[in-house]
């Protein structure tokens, strides 16, 4: 009875063991998917404080929690079903969208750096929070729906990263993918937007050192907001150029993957730093890759009718 009983015991705890594998593997597998999506991420993170900009402070965070729960809706109950039996039945499909999602991210950081040269790059595309709750619904509902946007892009790319895995272990890795995005997303968006907030507090204060880290606090936030566009912008060249030089290389074309890898090879062997000039080369040689293919896309959009007048959807900050 007693060796049955340390029987058991053994068992439950090889269970437990070969639990706790699972969860490292799943969270290293979804920490990996995330950190390829880390350009629509971060633009994701510029965007968003833009839509709480004049409201009361009071209404700031309530906001922020229904845009993020939105948020969370849009990856879990309509974009990951989705990414997920295609996964299964048309993968080559995934692949395919993917790379419309790359052109998508090239005709962005484009579109940021084009306007920005010609120096139109107002924020007329910027909804305005206005006092009330029926403006502060627009306000909420236009931020879910740009944020469906985004997060299709972060899903599927996500999904690239671990479609190779099983349909339960991907299913539970994109699952634990969503919800990791959405909290750091719309936490950091929180500490931004509330960061002036804050320093105003720490501005009014008797101490003097207090009173500096608010002042500078104050004065931080549209500098973190500035660099986080900028970041944000490179990083969807990148990410955006990246995709594509691999989905074309998957689908058969092999040219631009083959000499994005020997541009990285080059300097692969250069002593001790070998490593990081290679990945520099080949993240460098994927966003002009994606900036070239994002101007040709901004200039065939704005040639069409569809793209007269208009702006970008997304990210016009």
């Amino acid at each position: 009875m007693a060796g049955g009983l340390v029987g058991l015991l053994d068992d439950v705890a090889a269970l437990a063991k070969l639990a706790a594998a699972s969860i490292d593997d799943v969270g290293a597998a979804a920490g990996k998917a995330s950190a390829k999506a880390a350009g629509v991420v971060v633009d994701d993170t510029a965007v968003t404080p833009s839509y709480v900009h004049g409201l009361a402070a009071d209404r700031e965070l309530p906001i922020i929690k229904r845009i993020a729960i939105g948020s969370l809706r849009n990856k879990l109950l309509f974009i990951l079903p989705v990414a997920l039996v295609l996964s299964s039945v048309a993968p080559l499909l995934v692949e395919v969208i993917l790379m419309f999602g790359g052109t998508y991210l090239c005709y962005e950081g484009a579109h940021k750096i084009i306007h920005k040269i010609r120096g139109d790059d107002h924020d007329h595309d910027v909804p305005v929070a206005m006092v009330g709750p029926e403006a502060e619904e627009k306000t909420v509902a236009g931020a879910i729906r740009t944020d469906f946007i985004l997060s299709a892009e972060i899903m599927v790319i996500s999904l690239k990263e671990v479609i190779d895995e099983g349909f339960i272990s991907r299913s539970v890795i994109m699952v634990v993918v969503a919800l990791l995005i959405t909290v750091v997303v719309y936490g950091v968006v929180a500490l931004i937007v509330k960061m002036d907030d804050v320093g105003l507090s720490l501005a009014e204060r008797d101490s003097e050192g207090s009173r500096q880290i608010g002042r500078l606090l104050v004065n931080g936030m549209p500098v973190l907001l500035k660099w986080l566009t900028i970041i944000g912008t490179a990083a969807m060249l990148w990410v955006g150029g990246h995709i594509l030089v691999v989905g074309a290389h998957e689908l058969g074309w092999d040219l631009p993957y083959d000499l994005v890898h020997d541009l990285e090879d080059a300097v692969h062997d250069v002593g001790g730093i070998g490593g990081v000039l290679g990945w520099l080369v080949n993240t460098a040689a994927s966003a002009v890759v994606g900036l070239v293919w994002g101007i040709i896309a901004v200039n065939v959009v704005e040639r069409l009718p569809i793209g007269k007048n208009e702006g970008s959807t997304v990210g016009a900050h």
